[in-house]
């Protein structure tokens, strides 16, 4: 039987993003911390980065 899809809440991504954005910890750590793979966090990032001037 195949795993559930895991799905996140926008507010869920943009407080990981933010964190990885900081430069505190590594995306490693922040990956355990918040039990998600590393590449999501890139993912993500990539996704803000790409997207932030359409927001003003």
């Amino acid at each position: 039987m195949a795993a559930k899809r895991k799905r996140h809440t926008p507010e869920f991504k943009t407080k990981v993003t933010l964190a990885a954005l900081k430069g505190d910890k590594t995306s490693n750590e922040l990956a355990t911390q918040f039990n998600i793979a590393p590449a999501q966090i890139s993912t993500w990032k990539r996704q803000l980065i790409e997207e932030a001037p359409t927001i003003f």
